[in-house]
Parts: structure tokens; sequence; C-alpha cells
């Protein structure tokens, strides 16, 4: 069982920076693969990026590609996302997600655990 709780969300203007962070905790921490996801009204959940506790292996969505970095600090069992050059279509509500293995996959199906997700809203 893994238990994930995000924070570092917030209101920022577009072209602003803000870094979100993924505290998980419970068994199995040293063989993770965590990815954070998004979703905004009328929208379809959206992989953003994720990371594979093994073996550091990435994944970014195109929309963010350049934009956002994903990394790890596994003695603290937490996982963050660095946003920067923000814009008002990554407004969202963010949540991160665990699956015991090495592959980091894109697609949401693939997780078991979730966190309760944190807002980002990027408006002027």
């Amino acid at each position: 069982q893994v238990q994930l709780v995000e924070s570092g969300g917030g209101l920022v203007q577009p072209g602003g920076s803000l870094r979100l962070s993924c505290a998980a905790s419970g068994s199995g921490l040293d063989y993770l693969a965590i990815g954070w996801f998004r979703q905004a009204p009328g929208k379809e959940r959206e992989g953003v990026s994720s990371i594979s506790t093994t073996d550091g292996s990435t994944y970014y969505a195109d929309s963010v590609k350049g934009r956002f970095t994903i990394s790890r600090d596994n003695a603290k069992n937490t996982v963050y996302l660095q946003m920067n050059s923000l814009k008002p279509e990554d407004t969202a509500v963010y949540y991160c997600a665990a699956r015991h293995g090495t592959i980091p996959y894109r697609e949401g199906k693939e997780y078991d655990y979730w966190g309760q997700g944190t807002q980002v809203t990027v408006s002027s």
C-alpha cells in the first residue's frame, strides 16, 4: 500500500514558476514509478510527466517538454515537478500517482495509487 500527498499548488501569473511535491509513504517505495497527471474542467486527464525510481527513466508530454522537470529524492520518498514558464492552459488539478514497477507509463490506467490532487491556476 502506498499513500501519496501532493502539495505546492497555487495561483501564479503567466510566465511564473511553481514546484509541486509528491510525498510517498507505505511499502515498496524503493521500486516505484511515479507519474504526474492533470485534469482541467471539460478535459480528459492528461499524463504530464513520470519517472522511474529504479533507473531514472522519464517521460514528458509534448505540451510541457522544456518547461517542466520531474525529479525524485529517494531518501525523502518525494517526487517533484518543477514547472517554469507557466501558461494559462496549464491550469488544472494536478495529481501524482504511483505503481509498483520500473516503467514510467504515460497512461493513468497503469497506476494504482493516487493522491488527492492540488490546484494549479495560471492567470493574470
